[in-house]
């Protein structure tokens, strides 16, 4: 995770607020691939943004965007998703991740959800949800689980 996750009261704030915004700034390669959130209006969760951009086609002749591109931004919706959902702040570890591509993810704006289907002590499992003009025909399905590990303060 980027420096300044560490910080515990900065995140607990983004965190109460929301911000998940403030999280992808200090993410370079979200900030690079164009990720973005805003909370879902339809439901209580958020929802993630992919803008579509020439750096993120993966076949030029479709033209597709590449799938570690749609693959990267479900892993970092359903990790920060998770980090918000969460019980308590946390900074999630990936142990796994699994992604069915259902079909071409096209060059234009691509949205996800999140699920968390489960949070242990030190296990979470989250289900993601890619989709480009229609929820209901998906690009892609991911399943996430993460080791949640305790956020402690750091020393000065």
């Amino acid at each position: 995770m980027a420096e300044g996750f560490h910080d515990l009261d900065w995140l607990t704030r983004t965190r109460a607020e929301g911000d998940v915004n403030a999280w992808l700034e200090r993410l370079p390669y979200a900030r690079f691939i164009g990720v973005t959130a805003s909370r879902d209006l339809d439901g209580d969760g958020m929802i993630f943004h992919l803008e579509p951009g020439e750096h993120n086609i993966g076949n030029v002749l479709l033209p597709a965007l590449h799938g570690g591109v749609v693959a990267a931004f479900m892993e970092t919706a359903g990790t920060l998703d998770l980090m918000l959902s969460a019980r308590e702040p946390r900074l999630p570890s990936i142990v796994d991740f699994s992604i069915d591509y259902l079909r071409t993810a096209r060059v234009v704006p691509t949205h996800a959800k999140c699920r968390l289907l489960r949070e242990g002590r030190r296990l979470a499992n989250v289900q993601v949800v890619a989709w480009q003009e229609s929820e209901a025909l998906p690009v892609a399905t991911a399943r996430m689980h993460l080791v949640l590990g305790a956020l402690e303060p750091r020393d000065a």
